[in-house]
């Protein structure tokens, strides 16, 4: 607290104190400090013994600020928001932000954080966000798990390992009574495509191989309810299937289908301590 200031001052006298001055009340205070107010005095009879000074006016009705108590206030809430902000900064450092744009992958994630969390003592925030990349590059997350063949300038991408795909479409679709679909088959169906994040599309295929007929969706909810109705068929990741996303369609196995690449991207400039724990985390296996 500065040169010449008495030795054995502690936070929880600031506390103490600000408490009472706040709400004029011992008896308040020890309410909101969760302590008897007998300990409350004491603690606020320390500070005064250290300070060699009178804080508060404990004669009239009310508890009241003297004269130095009430300077004294003035610098112990500024050293109490000095503390409270570097508290925040320090759990902010501690939690990780992963951001996702569909489902996570089964059961990586929840082992993923577990792990991380169980080793750390930190915590993993999840930010579902139509566009991870983006939010990196803001950084507004710490880190994104995308899939797909991902290009993105600036950040450092670290492979997971590769998703199986799956066809989807309207349970009133023909294809919903097939057994399978060839990958060489999908280009025949209109595709609906998430052209936001999704990890099927027109690129997908060799120029001049790919469907002719795009239905164009900006973000999950579109793109489901497009394949719902009827407009197309999708593919999607296989944990799809084990999920509940849409009561009107069926899954379909795809044969000979590419893998979808799973990754993490961050930015290599926020790659601290606690960020390369959670790779670390993501990738063991």
């Amino acid at each position: 607290m500065g040169e010449g200031t008495p030795q054995g001052i502690e936070i929880r006298h600031l506390r103490a104190f600000e408490s009472v001055a706040r709400l004029a009340s011992f008896t308040h205070a020890g309410q909101e400090l969760a302590i008897t107010q007998p300990a409350l005095s004491r603690t606020v009879r320390q500070l005064e013994e250290l300070l060699r000074v009178t804080l508060l006016d404990r004669s009239s009705r009310h508890v009241e600020l003297t004269d130095a108590g009430g300077a004294f206030l003035e610098h112990a809430l500024r050293v109490l928001a000095e503390l409270d902000r570097g508290v925040a900064a320090a759990r902010r450092r501690g939690t990780v932000k992963l951001g996702f744009s569909w489902l996570l992958p089964t059961p990586w994630a929840q082992d993923t954080v577990a792990r991380f969390e169980r080793a750390t003592g930190s915590s993993v925030d999840l930010v579902r966000i139509d566009d991870p990349l983006a939010a990196v590059q803001q950084e507004k997350v710490d880190v994104a798990l995308v899939r797909g063949r991902v290009r993105a300038a600036r950040l450092q991408l670290v492979h997971l390992f590769d998703e199986t795909r799956v066809a989807v479409c309207a349970d009133r679709s023909p294809l919903a009574v097939e057994s399978e679909v060839d990958w060489a088959d999908i280009p025949n169906w209109p595709l609906v495509v998430n052209i936001v994040n999704g990890t099927t599309g027109p690129w997908s295929w060799p120029d001049g191989e790919g469907p002719a007929t795009i239905v164009e969706t900006a973000n999950f909810d579109e793109w489901i309810e497009s394949v719902a109705a009827g407009r197309g068929i999708g593919v999607v990741p296989e944990v799809a299937v084990r999920r509940t996303i849409h009561p009107s369609v069926k899954f379909v196995p795809i044969t000979n289908a590419p893998t979808i690449p799973v990754a993490l991207a961050f930015l290599p400039s926020a790659n601290g301590p606690v960020l390369r724990r959670f790779v670390e985390a993501a990738l063991e296996k």
